[in-house]
């Protein structure tokens, strides 16, 4: 069971309501599980998509240890634009995607 990490920017209270209800909030924004299960995870992940597609505003990032992803940890991003961890000649780098102009 992994560390489990969510990051909120200008969500609504609802949202971080919820995730204070499943998680501890160590600083404003920053929610924490040190044994939280993939499938609780996925469920609450699941939450903050359905209400982040209502409600909207502000950003929400979820990260997690994860063997087989490089760096060893995955994302999961709404509000931002994509951000996924990428491998580079042994270095762990955050690759964002732009709209194109």
């Amino acid at each position: 069971m992994p560390m489990t990490v969510v990051v909120t920017r200008d969500v609504a209270p609802r949202i971080s309501g919820f995730l204070a209800s499943c998680m501890l909030e160590i600083a404003p924004g920053v929610f924490t599980s040190p044994t939280m299960t993939k499938g609780v995870r996925e469920r609450i992940w699941s939450v903050l998509e359905d209400w982040f597609s209502e409600i909207g505003g502000g950003s929400i990032v979820m990260t997690w240890r994860d063997p087989s992803a490089a760096g060893l940890q995955s994302l999961a991003v709404l509000g931002l634009p994509p951000r996924t961890l990428v491998e580079v000649d042994g270095v762990i780098l955050v690759r964002r995607e732009f709209a194109q102009p």
